[in-house]
């Protein structure tokens, strides 16, 4: 049975933390947006983290039994969109998070506490 949003982005954002993601932040969309129920926003300081938490996030949304809808951005480990239905997850390179600065984008959204 797959994970409710809310337990998939418990999984998110605990896979993101396990790869030392910094400054992990989830946006509530519901009633703003259509395209998902919760956005969640992090960024690595390098490449390779970049990638390995997006590896992560991948393994730990299978586990809870949510396929995978798409993955952009891998190729170059500077920006990955993660798109897991309810739950679309950006993971940035740092000077790319700072660049595009997409929280403001969505500042209507309510930020989710975060355990």
């Amino acid at each position: 049975m797959a994970a409710t949003s809310e337990q998939l982005l418990e999984a998110v954002v605990r896979a993101a933390e396990d790869k030392k993601a910094m400054n992990v932040v989830a946006l509530n969309l519901e009633g703003i947006s259509l395209v998902a129920d919760y956005f969640v926003i992090c960024h690595g300081n390098s490449d390779t983290q970049v990638n390995a938490i997006t590896t992560e996030i991948k393994k730990q949304a299978d586990s809870v039994g949510v396929a995978l809808r798409g993955v952009e951005g891998t190729d170059t480990g500077r920006w990955v969109l993660i798109d897991l239905g309810d739950v679309v997850v950006h993971v940035f390179h740092r000077d790319e998070r700072e660049y595009y600065n997409i929280e403001r984008l969505w500042s209507d959204a309510k930020v989710v506490e975060l355990a």
